[in-house]
Protein backbone atom coordinates (compact mmCIF):
# COMPACT_ATOMS: atom_id res chain seq x y z
CA UNK A 1 0.00 0.00 0.00
CA UNK A 2 1.37 3.14 -1.07
CA UNK A 3 0.82 6.82 0.80
CA UNK A 4 -1.55 8.67 -1.56
CA UNK A 5 0.23 11.37 -3.45
CA UNK A 6 -0.53 15.13 -4.46
CA UNK A 7 2.15 14.78 -7.63
CA UNK A 8 -0.13 14.52 -10.23
CA UNK A 9 -0.20 15.88 -13.49
CA UNK A 10 -2.44 16.30 -16.71
CA UNK A 11 -1.16 16.52 -20.08
CA UNK A 12 -2.79 18.73 -22.48
CA UNK A 13 -2.04 17.77 -26.52
CA UNK A 14 -2.15 21.59 -28.32
CA UNK A 15 -4.88 19.84 -30.14
CA UNK A 16 -6.71 19.10 -27.81
CA UNK A 17 -9.30 21.79 -27.85
CA UNK A 18 -10.30 20.91 -31.42
CA UNK A 19 -10.76 17.26 -31.18
CA UNK A 20 -13.23 18.14 -28.26
CA UNK A 21 -15.15 19.85 -30.71
CA UNK A 22 -15.32 17.60 -33.49
CA UNK A 23 -16.79 15.19 -30.46
CA UNK A 24 -19.18 16.97 -29.92
CA UNK A 25 -20.42 18.07 -33.14
CA UNK A 26 -20.41 14.03 -33.64
CA UNK A 27 -22.59 13.52 -30.39
CA UNK A 28 -24.97 16.41 -31.24
CA UNK A 29 -25.83 14.23 -34.56
CA UNK A 30 -25.81 11.08 -32.92
CA UNK A 31 -28.57 12.72 -30.21
CA UNK A 32 -30.66 14.47 -33.11
CA UNK A 33 -30.73 10.84 -34.89
CA UNK A 34 -31.95 9.51 -31.73
CA UNK A 35 -34.10 11.80 -30.72
CA UNK A 36 -36.29 11.91 -34.12
CA UNK A 37 -36.95 8.06 -33.22
CA UNK A 38 -37.47 8.38 -29.33
CA UNK A 39 -37.76 11.33 -28.75
CA UNK A 40 -36.00 14.02 -26.77
CA UNK A 41 -33.53 12.36 -24.36
CA UNK A 42 -29.59 11.90 -23.55
CA UNK A 43 -26.91 10.71 -26.62
CA UNK A 44 -25.84 7.85 -23.97
CA UNK A 45 -27.56 6.90 -21.12
CA UNK A 46 -30.71 7.50 -22.82
CA UNK A 47 -32.75 4.84 -21.44
CA UNK A 48 -33.64 5.86 -17.57
CA UNK A 49 -34.11 2.97 -15.72
CA UNK A 50 -35.42 4.75 -11.91
CA UNK A 51 -35.27 8.54 -10.63
CA UNK A 52 -35.20 8.15 -7.08
CA UNK A 53 -35.09 10.36 -4.10
CA UNK A 54 -31.98 9.76 -1.69
CA UNK A 55 -30.10 11.49 1.09
CA UNK A 56 -26.00 11.59 1.10
CA UNK A 57 -24.02 11.45 4.59
CA UNK A 58 -20.82 12.97 4.90
CA UNK A 59 -19.38 10.89 7.65
CA UNK A 60 -16.86 11.77 10.31
CA UNK A 61 -13.54 10.81 11.07
CA UNK A 62 -12.32 10.89 7.58
CA UNK A 63 -8.57 10.82 7.28
CA UNK A 64 -7.12 14.47 6.26
CA UNK A 65 -6.37 13.31 3.16
CA UNK A 66 -9.84 13.23 2.44
CA UNK A 67 -11.23 16.04 4.13
CA UNK A 68 -11.67 18.50 1.03
CA UNK A 69 -14.84 20.07 -1.11
CA UNK A 70 -17.84 17.72 0.00
CA UNK A 71 -15.97 15.56 2.46
CA UNK A 72 -14.48 18.59 4.43
CA UNK A 73 -17.02 18.27 7.30
CA UNK A 74 -19.65 15.58 8.24
CA UNK A 75 -23.25 16.36 7.09
CA UNK A 76 -26.52 15.34 5.61
CA UNK A 77 -27.67 16.41 1.80
CA UNK A 78 -30.61 15.75 -0.19
CA UNK A 79 -29.89 13.84 -3.40
CA UNK A 80 -31.56 12.70 -6.52
CA UNK A 81 -30.86 9.18 -8.24
CA UNK A 82 -30.57 8.66 -12.32
CA UNK A 83 -30.50 5.14 -13.11
CA UNK A 84 -29.84 4.13 -16.62
CA UNK A 85 -29.11 1.67 -19.77
CA UNK A 86 -25.85 3.47 -21.13
CA UNK A 87 -26.33 2.82 -24.72
CA UNK A 88 -28.01 5.29 -27.19
CA UNK A 89 -31.09 3.08 -27.75
CA UNK A 90 -33.76 2.40 -25.61
CA UNK A 91 -33.34 -1.22 -26.07
CA UNK A 92 -34.40 -3.99 -23.64
CA UNK A 93 -32.14 -4.49 -20.15
CA UNK A 94 -31.76 -8.09 -21.17
CA UNK A 95 -29.26 -6.54 -24.04
CA UNK A 96 -25.46 -6.16 -22.90
CA UNK A 97 -25.07 -2.89 -22.14
CA UNK A 98 -22.83 -0.48 -19.64
CA UNK A 99 -25.42 0.66 -16.58
CA UNK A 100 -25.26 3.94 -15.14
CA UNK A 101 -25.89 4.81 -11.41
CA UNK A 102 -25.65 9.04 -11.24
CA UNK A 103 -25.82 10.37 -8.27
CA UNK A 104 -26.48 14.55 -7.58
CA UNK A 105 -25.90 15.88 -4.26
CA UNK A 106 -27.85 19.30 -3.52
CA UNK A 107 -27.42 21.75 -1.09
CA UNK A 108 -23.84 22.20 -1.39
CA UNK A 109 -22.25 25.68 -2.00
CA UNK A 110 -18.92 26.64 -3.22
CA UNK A 111 -16.54 27.72 -6.31
CA UNK A 112 -17.98 25.26 -9.06
CA UNK A 113 -15.78 23.28 -11.02
CA UNK A 114 -16.07 25.28 -14.86
CA UNK A 115 -15.09 28.19 -13.02
CA UNK A 116 -18.04 30.13 -14.01
CA UNK A 117 -19.55 30.86 -10.87
CA UNK A 118 -20.96 28.91 -7.63
CA UNK A 119 -22.35 25.49 -7.84
CA UNK A 120 -25.44 24.11 -6.01
CA UNK A 121 -24.92 20.34 -6.64
CA UNK A 122 -21.94 17.72 -6.31
CA UNK A 123 -22.49 15.45 -9.42
CA UNK A 124 -21.07 11.91 -9.61
CA UNK A 125 -21.33 9.57 -12.62
CA UNK A 126 -20.72 6.20 -12.20
CA UNK A 127 -21.18 2.97 -14.29
CA UNK A 128 -20.78 -0.65 -13.70
CA UNK A 129 -17.20 -0.91 -14.75
CA UNK A 130 -14.12 0.11 -13.08
CA UNK A 131 -12.33 1.53 -16.06
CA UNK A 132 -12.93 2.67 -20.05
CA UNK A 133 -12.52 0.50 -22.37
CA UNK A 134 -10.14 3.11 -24.30
CA UNK A 135 -7.39 5.21 -22.45
CA UNK A 136 -8.66 7.96 -24.40
CA UNK A 137 -11.85 10.09 -25.80
CA UNK A 138 -11.09 9.33 -29.62
CA UNK A 139 -11.23 6.01 -29.64
CA UNK A 140 -14.34 5.89 -27.77
CA UNK A 141 -16.11 8.10 -29.94
CA UNK A 142 -14.94 6.28 -32.96
CA UNK A 143 -16.57 3.28 -31.17
CA UNK A 144 -19.80 4.97 -30.48
CA UNK A 145 -20.29 6.24 -33.78
CA UNK A 146 -19.48 2.77 -36.01
CA UNK A 147 -22.32 1.35 -33.40
CA UNK A 148 -24.84 4.05 -34.74
CA UNK A 149 -24.17 2.91 -37.75
CA UNK A 150 -24.00 -1.02 -37.83
CA UNK A 151 -22.11 -4.02 -36.64
CA UNK A 152 -20.23 -4.24 -40.04
CA UNK A 153 -19.55 -0.70 -39.48
CA UNK A 154 -18.12 -1.34 -35.70
CA UNK A 155 -15.48 -4.19 -37.68
CA UNK A 156 -14.56 -1.55 -40.41
CA UNK A 157 -13.59 1.06 -38.21
CA UNK A 158 -11.81 -1.13 -35.69
CA UNK A 159 -9.91 -2.87 -38.77
CA UNK A 160 -8.87 0.42 -40.36
CA UNK A 161 -7.82 1.41 -36.44
CA UNK A 162 -6.29 -1.61 -34.81
CA UNK A 163 -5.30 -3.91 -37.89
CA UNK A 164 -7.70 -7.18 -38.29
CA UNK A 165 -5.29 -9.27 -35.16
CA UNK A 166 -5.96 -5.80 -33.48
CA UNK A 167 -9.81 -5.64 -34.39
CA UNK A 168 -10.29 -9.32 -33.30
CA UNK A 169 -8.86 -8.83 -30.33
CA UNK A 170 -10.70 -5.31 -29.24
CA UNK A 171 -13.79 -7.58 -30.78
CA UNK A 172 -12.80 -10.30 -27.47
CA UNK A 173 -12.62 -7.57 -25.47
CA UNK A 174 -15.65 -5.65 -25.98
CA UNK A 175 -17.88 -9.10 -25.63
CA UNK A 176 -15.77 -9.79 -22.65
CA UNK A 177 -17.05 -6.06 -21.32
CA UNK A 178 -20.46 -6.08 -22.02
CA UNK A 179 -21.40 -9.73 -21.72
CA UNK A 180 -20.36 -9.54 -17.84
CA UNK A 181 -23.07 -10.49 -16.36
CA UNK A 182 -25.15 -7.76 -14.66
CA UNK A 183 -26.76 -8.88 -11.48
CA UNK A 184 -28.57 -5.44 -10.46
CA UNK A 185 -28.70 -1.90 -9.68
CA UNK A 186 -28.73 -2.73 -6.15
CA UNK A 187 -26.15 -5.94 -5.91
CA UNK A 188 -23.37 -4.29 -8.28
CA UNK A 189 -20.24 -1.48 -7.21
CA UNK A 190 -20.62 1.23 -9.49
CA UNK A 191 -17.41 3.06 -10.88
CA UNK A 192 -16.40 7.39 -12.08
CA UNK A 193 -13.97 5.18 -14.30
CA UNK A 194 -11.95 8.74 -14.64
CA UNK A 195 -10.44 10.44 -11.95
CA UNK A 196 -11.58 13.60 -10.53
CA UNK A 197 -9.40 15.95 -7.70
CA UNK A 198 -9.99 16.18 -3.87
CA UNK A 199 -8.58 18.90 -2.89
CA UNK A 200 -4.85 18.54 -3.65
CA UNK A 201 -4.91 14.53 -4.43
CA UNK A 202 -6.68 12.81 -6.85
CA UNK A 203 -9.07 10.39 -6.55
CA UNK A 204 -11.39 7.78 -8.58
CA UNK A 205 -14.93 7.32 -7.02
CA UNK A 206 -16.30 3.80 -5.90
CA UNK A 207 -20.25 2.96 -4.79
CA UNK A 208 -20.53 -0.18 -3.33
CA UNK A 209 -23.22 -2.34 -3.87
CA UNK A 210 -25.83 -2.46 -1.38
CA UNK A 211 -26.71 -5.99 -1.07
CA UNK A 212 -24.59 -8.79 -1.95
CA UNK A 213 -28.64 -10.95 -2.33
CA UNK A 214 -28.14 -11.50 -6.07
CA UNK A 215 -31.47 -12.79 -7.26
CA UNK A 216 -32.18 -14.16 -10.69
CA UNK A 217 -33.86 -11.30 -12.31
CA UNK A 218 -35.93 -14.31 -15.55
CA UNK A 219 -37.50 -11.01 -17.69
CA UNK A 220 -34.04 -8.62 -16.99
CA UNK A 221 -36.68 -6.44 -15.59
CA UNK A 222 -33.43 -4.13 -13.60
CA UNK A 223 -35.92 -0.97 -12.57
CA UNK A 224 -38.52 -3.92 -11.10
CA UNK A 225 -35.71 -5.17 -9.37
CA UNK A 226 -34.79 -1.88 -7.63
CA UNK A 227 -38.48 -1.46 -6.73
CA UNK A 228 -38.85 -4.95 -5.10
CA UNK A 229 -35.92 -4.40 -2.86
CA UNK A 230 -36.69 -0.70 -2.09
CA UNK A 231 -40.16 -2.57 -1.19
CA UNK A 232 -38.53 -4.48 1.69
CA UNK A 233 -36.70 -1.44 2.99
CA UNK A 234 -34.34 1.29 2.29
CA UNK A 235 -31.23 0.69 0.11
CA UNK A 236 -27.78 2.09 1.49
CA UNK A 237 -24.61 2.77 -0.30
CA UNK A 238 -20.86 3.18 0.60
CA UNK A 239 -19.27 5.97 -1.52
CA UNK A 240 -15.50 5.12 -1.79
CA UNK A 241 -12.20 7.01 -3.03
CA UNK A 242 -9.14 5.68 -4.04
CA UNK A 243 -6.34 8.34 -4.34
CA UNK A 244 -3.29 8.59 -6.41
CA UNK A 245 -0.27 7.39 -5.78
CA UNK A 246 1.86 7.69 -8.94
CA UNK A 247 1.57 7.90 -12.59
CA UNK A 248 2.95 4.28 -13.41
CA UNK A 249 0.10 2.87 -10.92
CA UNK A 250 -2.81 5.17 -10.99
CA UNK A 251 -2.13 7.15 -14.34
CA UNK A 252 -4.53 10.16 -14.68
CA UNK A 253 -4.20 10.31 -18.43
CA UNK A 254 -5.26 7.02 -19.17
CA UNK A 255 -8.58 5.91 -18.54
CA UNK A 256 -8.09 2.35 -19.76
CA UNK A 257 -6.17 1.13 -16.61
CA UNK A 258 -8.06 0.26 -13.14
CA UNK A 259 -6.10 1.56 -10.14
CA UNK A 260 -4.56 -1.85 -8.34
CA UNK A 261 -6.57 -2.00 -4.84
CA UNK A 262 -3.30 -3.56 -3.16
CA UNK A 263 -1.20 -0.15 -3.85
CA UNK A 264 -4.62 2.17 -3.38
CA UNK A 265 -7.17 1.18 -1.10
CA UNK A 266 -10.53 3.01 -0.86
CA UNK A 267 -11.58 4.78 1.55
CA UNK A 268 -15.00 4.91 2.67
CA UNK A 269 -16.33 8.80 2.84
CA UNK A 270 -20.08 8.74 2.79
CA UNK A 271 -22.81 6.77 2.45
CA UNK A 272 -25.64 7.27 0.15
CA UNK A 273 -29.35 6.18 1.14
CA UNK A 274 -32.85 5.60 -0.59
CA UNK A 275 -35.44 5.36 1.08
CA UNK A 276 -38.57 3.48 0.24
CA UNK A 277 -40.46 5.34 -2.06
CA UNK A 278 -43.41 5.00 -4.74
CA UNK A 279 -41.72 5.32 -8.09
CA UNK A 280 -44.64 4.46 -9.90
CA UNK A 281 -47.06 7.07 -8.19
CA UNK A 282 -47.82 10.30 -9.34
CA UNK A 283 -45.59 11.88 -6.91
CA UNK A 284 -42.82 9.38 -8.26
CA UNK A 285 -43.28 9.80 -11.90
CA UNK A 286 -43.44 13.94 -11.35
CA UNK A 287 -39.97 13.40 -9.78
CA UNK A 288 -38.76 10.92 -12.34
CA UNK A 289 -39.92 13.51 -15.10
CA UNK A 290 -37.82 15.94 -13.55
CA UNK A 291 -34.62 14.23 -12.61
CA UNK A 292 -35.18 13.29 -16.46
CA UNK A 293 -35.14 16.62 -17.38
CA UNK A 294 -31.97 17.84 -14.92
CA UNK A 295 -28.47 17.65 -16.27
CA UNK A 296 -26.38 14.95 -14.32
CA UNK A 297 -22.33 16.09 -15.55
CA UNK A 298 -19.48 15.67 -13.64
CA UNK A 299 -18.44 18.90 -14.25
CA UNK A 300 -21.32 19.85 -12.12
CA UNK A 301 -19.33 19.94 -9.15
CA UNK A 302 -17.27 21.79 -6.72
CA UNK A 303 -13.77 23.14 -8.08
CA UNK A 304 -12.62 20.59 -5.29
CA UNK A 305 -13.61 17.75 -7.23
CA UNK A 306 -12.75 19.24 -10.67
CA UNK A 307 -12.57 16.16 -13.26
CA UNK A 308 -9.27 15.31 -14.29
CA UNK A 309 -8.04 13.23 -17.17
CA UNK A 310 -8.42 13.95 -21.53
CA UNK A 311 -11.37 11.66 -21.19
CA UNK A 312 -12.92 13.95 -18.77
CA UNK A 313 -12.06 17.16 -20.15
CA UNK A 314 -13.93 15.64 -23.32
CA UNK A 315 -17.33 15.26 -21.05
CA UNK A 316 -16.61 18.79 -20.44
CA UNK A 317 -17.37 19.97 -24.13
CA UNK A 318 -19.60 16.71 -25.36
CA UNK A 319 -21.91 16.97 -22.13
CA UNK A 320 -22.74 20.78 -22.52
CA UNK A 321 -23.71 19.79 -26.14
CA UNK A 322 -25.70 17.91 -25.28
CA UNK A 323 -27.22 19.66 -22.62
CA UNK A 324 -28.20 22.58 -25.21
CA UNK A 325 -29.24 19.96 -27.45
CA UNK A 326 -31.99 18.59 -24.78
CA UNK A 327 -33.07 22.07 -23.73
Amino acid sequence: MAAPSTQWKERIAADEAVRHAGYARDFEQIQALKSAKYGKGRALHRKQQLGLQASFEVLADLPGHARHGLFARPGTYDAWVRLSNGGTDRQADKKPDVRGFAIKVRGVSGPGALGSGATESQDFLLINHPAFAFAGADEFVGLVKSLTTGPGALLGYLVSRYGFLGALGMMKRFARTFNAPFTGFATQPFYSAAPIACGPYAVRVRLQAASDEVKPVASADWAGDFRARLDRGPLQFKLQLQFFVDEARTPIEDASVDWPEDVAPYVTVGVLTIPQQDSQAAAGQVLAAEIEAAAFDPWSALVEHRPLGEVMRARKVVYYQSQTGRR
